[in-house]
């Protein structure tokens, strides 16, 4: 269990920020939820960048480029949906 865990602690940082993100959409704050939620991709897109294929564990799906280039479009898309999108029930 010990070894799995320091084995996937990309995966498993990345999970406890998407896990804080559903919480606060959970909590109606989904503006706030869904800008964590790109800067929890955009930590995976990091830690994709900087850790060897050994040690970025699940995070490594495809080559280091496309995971890198696809996770950094997804988080960059999801910021920018937070940050743009009127909250409801305002003018």
């Amino acid at each position: 269990m010990t070894r799995a865990v320091r084995a996937q602690w990309p995966v498993m940082l990345v999970g406890l920020i998407f896990a804080a993100a559903f919480a606060l959409a959970g909590a109606n704050f989904w503006r706030r939820g869904s800008l964590l939620i790109g800067i929890g991709v955009g930590v995976a897109a990091t830690l994709r960048l900087v850790l060897s294929d050994d040690r970025a564990g699940l995070l490594a799906v495809r080559s280091r480029g496309i995971d890198v280039m696809t996770m950094t479009s997804v988080g960059a898309a999801m910021v920018y949906i937070a940050w743009t999108i009127d909250p409801l029930g305002t003018g």
